[in-house]
C-alpha cells in the first residue's frame, strides 16, 4: 500500500507532482479553515503531513494522528508545530 500524505497548505504544483512521481498518494486540501475544522478527524488516515505556515500542528491534532510518521514543513521554521507533542509521538 502506498503511503498517504495530507497536504494541508498551499504547495506548488511541482511539489505535489514530486509526491505523486514517487508513488505517494496525496490528498491536497489547502486552507487554514479546513485544517482547523476537519483535519483532527481526518489526520488519522495519513502517514504524512505536508504543511507551510498556515497549518498549526497542535497536541490535539497529533492525538488524532494514529498512523502519522512524519511532518514535512515547506519553508523556514517550525514555530507552528508543537515540537514536544510531536516528539512524544516519535515523529520527525
Amino acid at each position: 500500500m502506498a503511503p498517504r500524505v495530507l497536504i494541508s497548505d498551499a504547495l506548488s504544483p511541482a511539489a505535489v507532482a514530486i509526491f505523486k512521481e514517487r508513488g505517494v498518494e496525496t490528498d491536497f486540501q489547502p486552507g487554514p479553515a479546513r485544517t482547523k475544522t476537519s483535519s483532527p478527524a481526518l489526520i488519522g488516515e495519513f502517514d504524512g503531513l505536508a504543511i507551510r505556515s498556515a497549518t498549526k500542528v497542535t497536541a490535539k491534532l497529533l492525538e488524532c494522528a494514529a498512523k502519522l510518521k512524519v511532518i514535512g514543513r515547506a519553508g523556514i521554521g517550525v514555530d507552528n508545530v508543537d515540537i514536544p507533542a510531536a516528539t512524544r509521538k516519535g515523529l520527525s
